[in-house]
């Protein structure tokens, strides 16, 4: 049972596809998963209700203030192998509430300086969670995402990450595959099996779930 909160103080990053997609890489592994949407825009949910994949069984939208999403984490771990938390961007009571929950919390950041500038927010906020909770929880990684490797930028984001003091999972690039299945309702693994996206989110999930065993 793990409680996993992907979240970033800038839109744009890739928060979204990596939830969905990591949910269907562990229901690939025969794990059970739930999704918890508490975007108000509820950008997962809207994912979902395109088709009738894996993630159309297993999101759920969270309403009700940031205060009930600790509750709604530890219910649904009761049911769940994997929960997976999409938080808001600009929004950082949720995001906080998720990291009190979390045992690993995902900070995806793009290539652009003002992804960087707000990582280092958001890093803040998941070492407060951390430090309320007088725990080494929630276990924080960076996440390379949106990479262009034909840019000086993209190629780069790694080291600049590590420059930060947290370790990196692998990177997640910027394909149109990933944008073609959001539009079908289904994750990567779903609608291109075989895809260089789809490997990408393997090997992120083959780490986050690596990590969870340690």
């Amino acid at each position: 049972m793990a409680i996993i909160a992907v979240a970033g103080r800038k839109g744009g990053i890739g928060k979204s596809t990596i939830v969905g997609n990591l949910a269907g890489e562990f229901a690939a592994m025969g794990r059970s998963v739930a999704v918890l949407d508490a975007d108000p825009q509820h950008s997962m949910v809207a994912w979902a209700e395109q088709g009738e994949g894996m993630l159309a069984r297993c999101v759920q939208k969270v309403s009700g203030g940031v205060e009930s999403l600790r509750a709604r984490a530890r219910s649904a771990e009761k049911d769940a192998d994997v929960v997976l938390i999409d938080t808001a961007p600009g929004a950082p009571e949720a995001a906080y509430h998720a990291a009190l929950a979390a045992d690993l919390m995902l900070l995806p950041c793009g290539p652009s300086p003002l992804d960087l500038f707000a990582l280092k927010q958001a890093l803040s906020l998941a070492l407060r969670a951390r430090a309320e909770r007088r725990s080494k929880k929630p276990r924080i990684r960076f996440v390379p995402s949106k990479v262009q490797v034909s840019t000086n930028l993209g190629r780069g984001l790694a080291s600049s990450l590590k420059d930060m003091g947290k370790k990196v999972l692998p990177s997640i690039g910027q394909r149109v595959a990933v944008a073609e299945a959001v539009s079908s309702g289904l994750t990567v693994a779903e609608y291109a099996p075989t895809s260089t996206a789809r490997e990408e989110f393997r090997e992120l999930a083959k780490a986050v779930d690596k990590l969870l065993k340690k």
